[in-house]
């Protein structure tokens, strides 16, 4: 567990070497895993939105729009494997980096964390019909169950979407706490935290 460095006020010392890989991603490597999870996260967020770009500007139909990637490696982004892999690696990322948030920004994650826990239900339930050749409602391709009410491309825009907008906040909080936050967060992604942190 951190400790508070009396020489410096409102800093943590990082913990020691011998700490679990676990605490140190959510003290010392929180910044950078961090760093590390948004980047994955907005790529995604990137096929998506150019998926959408392929439907909505360039008039392409929609199983030929398949984001960048899908033009060099359609039957991969066909593959529910692919889909279900990200929700895993999005809500273990989401799940394993929480621990190194403290206060309201730790609420607005745990928002984006219950969400994509849903969202991974959803691709749960379509890799299940795609593994098992056995769709659900007697759909002709497997489907989930917002996917009844809503497009798949515009659904699974709005699901990154709900998700995204409280990491996002969560974030802003991360990185801006108030007074009273920072002084309980372990890590250094607190803006200017870094600095006084080195210098400690």
């Amino acid at each position: 567990m951190a400790v508070s460095n009396p020489a410096v006020p409102h800093i943590h010392t990082a913990p020691a070497a011998s700490a679990s890989f676990y605490e140190a991603l959510n003290t010392r490597w929180h910044e950078r895993a961090l760093q590390v999870f948004m980047f994955v996260v907005l790529a995604h967020w990137g096929e998506h939105l150019f998926q959408a770009y392929q439907i909505y500007v360039m008039g392409w139909p929609r199983p030929k729009a398949n984001g960048l990637l899908g033009l060099w490696y359609p039957e991969l982004i066909k593959s529910e494997v692919l889909h279900y892999g990200y929700a895993l690696v999005m809500l273990s990322g989401l799940w394993v980096l929480r621990k190194g948030f403290t206060g309201i920004s730790r609420k607005w994650w745990t928002v984006a964390l219950v969400i994509q826990f849903w969202h991974h239900i959803e691709h749960f339930l379509l890799i299940w019909q795609a593994t098992f050749h056995h769709n659900f409602w007697g759909k002709p391709v497997p489907f989930s169950v917002l996917q009844l009410v809503f497009p798949r491309v515009e659904l699974h825009l709005f699901y990154n979407s709900v998700v995204f907008i409280p990491m996002v906040i969560a974030m802003y909080y991360h990185m801006f706490p108030s007074e009273n936050e920072q002084e309980k967060m372990v890590c250094t992604c607190a803006w200017g935290n870094h600095q006084s942190m080195q210098a400690a």
